[in-house]
């Protein structure tokens, strides 16, 4: 059987692959990823403010506005908390790379295009087999339009593919008024692949210190409906490597991603909960169904229920919105009223 898959340019054994999460954060972490039968590992996330700590960029994006950060400034870790800073990320990714026989991709975490080309040409010197750039910007001012906002990313993703030398992939939240247009938006901007979704991690208030505090949850199974769907309506449309992420609890989730067309299923949650082994656990489990349905291979499921190849392409539109809401049945209802 063959779970081979080409994922931005890049040929994984299999389509699992390790998100970015503290279990790559050091070179243990990653070895252990590789063991536990992850097909390609993205690094922990470099964050622009440790990038540009030198220059004092955290005071020019506040004025921008608190929520274009990850989480808001008023819990983000002050500079010298940073784990790891460019330089030790850099000479973690030459490690990685010699210590690995697995595809390791680099994590730019930003929020505006402005100072990666140099070190986006670094980290592509340095041994990463690709870059992902997760644009994380959440605009809170009211006079920044969407057209605005669409300009920003479509910047910061040109700004750090012209500077580098490897694949680039755009990890994208699901917030455009029109998904499906920015996504062949990306990819004529030359984005070798787009992983749907960020997730945007909210704050939470505490009732007793009547604060804002951080309140970071690992995805559960049911958040696989809105990357599954849009993966499926964009299968096919657009000329761009497809990873999902987000959601997957155990291989059934796998599957699914596949049979939307994912060309990679990304996972941090399930791995945390479980440990590195898990990836092959998914692998297994993959491997294991396709055997039941009479799959040779991942190229052959993949993309067999996207919108282009399902018998009743209406399923990922309004009219399956209707069906739903008609077969709601309200166990509340008094019989004969």
């Amino acid at each position: 059987m063959d779970l081979s898959t080409r994922y931005m340019g890049l040929d994984l054994r299999h389509p699992v692959v390790a998100s970015a999460s503290p279990l790559s954060s050091s070179l243990d972490g990653i070895r252990r990823l590789e063991d536990g039968g992850a097909a390609a590992v993205v690094l922990f996330s470099l964050f622009e403010e440790q990038l540009h700590q030198e220059i004092a960029s955290v005071e020019h994006l506040a004025a921008a506005g608190s929520e274009s950060f990850a989480e808001s400034l008023s819990y983000f870790p002050e500079l010298e908390e940073y784990h790891v800073g460019p330089d030790r990320y850099l000479d973690l990714l030459r490690r990685a790379a010699e210590a690995v026989d697995i595809p390791v991709i680099a994590s730019l975490n930003c929020v505006t295009g402005d100072g990666w080309a140099d070190y986006a040409r670094q980290l592509s010197e340095t041994g990463a087999r690709g870059l992902e750039l997760n644009v994380y910007y959440l605009p809170a001012d009211p006079a920044v339009s969407g057209q605005h906002v669409e300009q920003h990313y479509l910047d910061a993703l040109a700004a750090v593919k012209a500077a580098s030398s490897v694949p680039v992939a755009l990890k994208v939240s699901p917030y455009f008024s029109a998904m499906a247009h920015m996504a062949r938006q990306f990819a004529q901007a030359g984005a070798d692949g787009l992983v749907l979704f960020n997730r945007f991690y909210q704050p939470d208030f505490d009732l007793e210190e009547l604060s804002v505090t951080p309140n970071l949850q690992l995805s559960e199974r049911a958040e696989i409906r809105l990357p599954l769907r849009w993966i499926a309506m964009l299968h096919g449309r657009i000329d761009v490597s497809l990873a999902a992420t987000t959601g997957v609890a155990g291989p059934d989730e796998v599957i699914k991603y596949l049979l939307a067309g994912a060309d990679a299923v990304m996972t941090t949650s399930a791995l945390l909960r479980n440990g590195p082994a898990f990836c092959q656990t998914l692998v297994t489990g993959v491997t294991e169904w396709m055997e039941r349905r009479g799959y040779d291979s991942v190229a052959e499921m993949k993309g067999a229920l996207s919108q282009q190849r399902v018998a009743d392409p209406t399923a990922f539109a309004r009219a399956n919105y209707i069906r739903m809401l008609e077969s709601w049945t309200n166990p509340y209802t008094l019989s004969g009223v």
